[in-house]
């Protein structure tokens, strides 16, 4: 067992690790969904599978990566027959997965023939096949249109390719390239976690490394519980709706009931409702992630973020639900959903620990995609994930145009997507009035343009956000719902927020405005100041 300082010195020591895999990945991998988006994450975890490090990536990733490998080790590959220099991964939602353009990929670490360690990452690939380009089809009624699920298997089998598994990958997606780069970056980035991991256990001994991340484990949960503690006790219960599920029009209640409990804290989903037909659903890895991130981001006092500090955090959710699907339920827009939760317990919690939970930020993931088409057949893909305005506080106005809350993503740059597909970018900013008024005001939404100019086109959209606006706090008002807009031939056409493959040609342009973020407080306290500086920088319609 380490004393307090050398622990420390190796948790920051892991984290480090964690980081430079992600630098990794950004360096190596090949599709613009992983190297400018940033739409992936890194994650070391104990001999067992317990999430202990991480880098600063996806919320939405990290908290589920550890539940997808636990799933794995579990149900369906012991980490027993996991053996030095293999690569395991899977996409498969059913099978400790997210949805299917994720892949998981772990290998495990060995000191002196004795597992010390396990090492993970999870990327956002550009394409897995299915009816939509960017595996993301807006109308499937079952995950087998979904796209290629790959159930836990070896990838890598002692150091050596599996080049059959890679072949029925590549055959089965739009850009194999891009698949294939993207793999190779995500076995670097477990490469450079092996090669550290296997350092640090060295320097402390197998056994005292392995004790390490236990203890480690056991402070995250004691300061979790010693926070949740300073929460009053009680039962807090918020709601809120998803659009539809883009097949029917109904809208579907998210509800949660937050039970504070001395140290431990309940989260109650089963008044949510029942799963969709559409691909709107969560299994519950996802829910989860959105609820280990809610408790997380009221934290008063920095935690260090592993799995023990989701211990004391219980989780209810029936089988059938839209935040608990059961197989086949299609899951590719299951984001949908933790956005949602996120907010909405953040909502319930906002009732026990007022001025602390800021108004609800934009809640949904922008998923566009492109697969254009050129003159002689030749075919590309863009996948786009926008954000919105950030919710205010009860101290400050929100932030526009950032990414927020589940998210952590960057934005393609217009010239990179130029550079590479028959597309151009006319018009990218603010979208003003968007921002929930209040004595702070809610974040600004954004506008984005992209002009098709290769012969045609096929656009689908995963959005949300349409109908039920980001909610205000203490009197503030609601963020601006977003618009899906196709302009062709001087035609303004509005579009609901769920399109799966429209046909377009060249010269048309979609236009999409995001929500912005609520209010906080009075919009009649706003100072006089704050009201002239928004006049002079465009921020009111």
């Amino acid at each position: 067992m380490l004393d307090p300082v050398a622990l420390e010195i190796l948790r920051n020591a892991l984290t480090a690790t964690a980081a430079e895999m992600d630098v990794t990945v950004w360096r190596t991998s090949r599709s613009t969904v992983v190297r400018e988006l940033l739409d992936y994450s890194t994650a070391v975890f104990d001999r067992d599978g317990q999430n202990v490090a991480q880098a600063a990536r996806i919320p939405q990733h990290l908290n589920s990566m550890g539940s997808g490998l636990l799933t794995v080790l579990r149900e369906h590959l012991p980490v027993e027959q996991w053996e030095e220099g293999d690569v395991v991964i899977t996409n498969d939602p059913y099978c400790g997965g997210q949805h299917i353009p994720d892949i998981l990929a772990f290998r495990p670490v060995f000191l002196d023939g004795q597992r010390v360690a396990i090492v993970g990452t999870l990327c956002h690939h550009l394409d897995m096949g299915g009816m939509a380009a960017g595996s993301y089809a807006a109308a499937a009624t079952e995950i087998f249109q979904e796209g290629l699920r790959i159930p836990p298997l070896k990838l890598v089998r002692g150091g050596v390719l599996n080049t059959d598994l890679l072949a029925m990958m590549r055959q089965n997606v739009r850009r194999p390239d891009m698949l294939w780069g993207d793999l190779q970056a995500q076995i670097a980035s477990l490469a450079v976690g092996e090669a550290n991991i296997r350092r640090l256990a060295a320097r402390t001994g197998a056994e005292s490394f392995i004790a390490a991340c236990a203890q480690m484990l056991d402070g995250s949960e004691r300061a979790m519980r010693a926070m949740i503690g300073r929460i009053p006790d009680g039962r807090y219960e918020f709601e809120d709706f998803l659009d539809d599920d883009g097949i029917s029009p109904d809208a579907i209640r998210i509800h949660a009931a937050v039970v504070v409990e001395g140290e431990e804290i309940t989260i109650d989903l089963s008044g949510c409702g029942g799963q969709a037909i559409g691909p709107v659903n969560a299994t519950l890895a996802s829910a989860q992630s959105a609820i280990s991130y809610a408790v997380m981001a009221v934290a008063d006092v920095e935690i260090p973020a592993n799995a023990g500090c989701y211990r004391p955090i219980r989780t209810i959710a029936p089988e059938g639900l839209i935040v608990n699907a059961r197989h086949p339920a299609p899951v590719a827009n299951r984001v949908a959903v933790s956005h949602r939760l996120a907010t909405t317990i953040l909502g319930a919690l906002h009732q026990a620990i007022p001025g602390r939970v800021p108004a609800a930020y934009y809640g949904v993931s922008y998923v566009c995609s492109f697969q254009t088409i050129g003159e002689n057949g030749e075919r590309g893909v863009l996948v786009e994930i926008e954000v919105g305005g950030s919710g205010a506080y009860a101290d400050k106005d929100g932030l526009s145009a950032y990414t927020f809350g589940m998210h952590n993503n960057s934005n393609i740059p217009a010239e990179m997507i130029e550079s590479e597909l028959p597309l151009t970018i006319t018009g990218y900013g603010l979208v003003p009035g968007s921002g929930g008024a209040g004595r702070h005001r809610g974040g600004l939404g954004l506008f984005r343009e992209w002009r098709i100019d290769s012969a045609e086109a096929i656009f689908t959209a995963n959005l949300e956000r349409f109908k039920f606006q980001p909610y205000g706090l203490e009197g503030g008002g609601k963020g601006r719902e977003g618009r899906l807009i196709i302009i062709s031939g001087g035609e303004r056409r509005v579009l609901g927020s769920k399109v799966n493959n429209l046909r377009l040609k060249r010269g048309d342009i979609v236009r999409l405005e995001t929500s912005g973020g609520g209010g906080y407080g009075n919009p009649v306290e706003r100072s006089a100041e704050a009201r002239a500086r928004d006049a002079a920088l465009g921020y009111v319609a």
